[in-house]
C-alpha cells in the first residue's frame, strides 16, 4: 500500500465495554494516546490509493461475547469480530495481574513497589535502615516465595518441596503475604 496508512483515533464503546475505575480509565487513556501517537495501520483489503491518506478511526466493543473491531476511514469501512471464548484463560490471568497491580499501589509506599523491579535474590531496603528484623525478613520471605512460585508456574507442592516445607505453611504464607498463585500459573 502507497502513502501513509494510520490509526487516528481509537473509541472504546462504554456501554458494551465492562465499567473502568478511574485508575483503569487512566491506564486506557495513556495506552490509547500512545497507540494513536505513533503508528501504521494498515487493514487488509483497503483500497491503495485510500482517501484521506488512509487515516482510520477504530472503536472496540463487546457483542455476543465477541470483541468487535469496527475500522472506518479513507474510503474504506469493515467489522471484524473476536470470540473471546479461546482467551478466556488468558484474560483472567491478566485482570489478576492488574487487581494485584493497583492493590500493590493503592496499600504500598514508593520504596515498596520499586522493590518489584530488584533484581532476583535482592530485596530492597531505603537507605535509612528504617526497618525493623521482622519486616526484613517478611520482605525476604515474601520475595522468595514469589520466585518460587514462578519458577514452578505457582504449584504449592513444587514450592513447598523445594522450601522443604509444608504445603499448609505455604498456603498460611501466601494469605499473609497476600500472594494469589494464580497470577504465576502462566
Amino acid at each position: 500500500m502507497s502513502g501513509v496508512h494510520k490509526l487516528v483515533s481509537v473509541e472504546l464503546d462504554t456501554v458494551t465495554l465492562p465499567a473502568a475505575t478511574a485508575e483503569i480509565e487512566h491506564e486506557r487513556r495513556v495506552a490509547i494516546f500512545d497507540l494513536v501517537e505513533k503508528n501504521s495501520f494498515e487493514p487488509v483489503g483497503a483500497p491503495d490509493d485510500a482517501e484521506g491518506g488512509g487515516r482510520y478511526r477504530l472503536k472496540l466493543s463487546l457483542q455476543d461475547n465477541r470483541l468487535v473491531f469496527d475500522i472506518d476511514g479513507g474510503g474504506f469501512t469493515r467489522t471484524y469480530a473476536i470470540s473471546l471464548t479461546p482467551l478466556k484463560g488468558v484474560l483472567r490471568d491478566y485482570l489478576m495481574i492488574c487487581d494485584s497491580y493497583y492493590e500493590a499501589l493503592r496499600g504500598s509506599s514508593a520504596s515498596q513497589i520499586e522493590s518489584v523491579d530488584i533484581p532476583e535474590g535482592q530485596v530492597s531496603l531505603d537507605p535509612q535502615l528504617n526497618h525493623t528484623l521482622k519486616e526484613v525478613v517478611n520482605e525476604t520471605e515474601k520475595a522468595y516465595l514469589e520466585q518460587l512460585l514462578s519458577k514452578f508456574k505457582g504449584s504449592i507442592t513444587e514450592t513447598a518441596k523445594h522450601s522443604d516445607v509444608d504445603t499448609r505453611t505455604i498456603h498460611r504464607k501466601l494469605k499473609e503475604y497476600g500472594i494469589k498463585k494464580e497470577i504465576f500459573k502462566m
